[in-house]
């Protein structure tokens, strides 16, 4: 009774594989959603700046659709690195990840300090994505706001330095 549930206990390791597949998907689903709306911007762009089509604030819109894009590429990476990681850690290492020059070390993952650290530089990278997004849309009109603006690019450029800084230990 004791090897076959040890057994069952160490082969349910595999249900991982679940979540990797699941990243995998996200991941490639976030990487041509963002790329088919570049592909539309690209287009309208053309319309706008050549065919001499009107839109109303086209580079605000323009601009925010890239920093979109980036948030969701960011994102994708995110699960990418997730997906390798978990199976590197759960499942098997990666054999052809460490033979190929090109990857480098940002997708071998050898722990779950290490996982943790690739994500949360990863994840520092949408934050800022996100505040940069935001303060597309910010207003000038009360003195406050500009306070919170700096007070904002004063924490993501602490944040910034805390991530390098913690880069540079390893």
């Amino acid at each position: 009774m004791k090897v076959f549930f040890e057994k069952l206990l160490w082969n349910s390791r595999y249900m991982t594989l679940l979540a990797v597949w699941s990243c995998i998907v996200g991941m490639a689903l976030l990487f041509l959603s963002s790329a088919m709306d570049m592909g539309r911007m690209l287009v309208e762009f053309v319309q706008v700046h050549f065919m001499g089509h009107e839109v109303e604030d086209f580079h605000v819109i323009l601009v925010s659709h890239v920093i979109t894009a980036v948030d969701d590429f960011l994102l994708a990476i995110v699960l990418l690195i997730f997906a390798l990681g978990v199976y590197e850690l759960h499942i098997d290492k990666i054999d052809f990840a460490r033979g190929d020059k090109g990857a480098g070390k940002l997708l071998q993952i050898t722990s779950l300090d290490d996982l943790k650290d690739r994500l949360g530089k990863v994840i520092l990278m949408i934050l800022i994505v996100a505040f940069f997004k935001n303060v597309l849309h910010v207003t000038f009109d009360d003195p406050l706001n500009i306070l919170y603006m700096g007070g904002g690019i004063f924490l993501v450029s602490l944040a910034l330095y805390f991530g390098h800084k913690s880069g540079q230990d390893h």
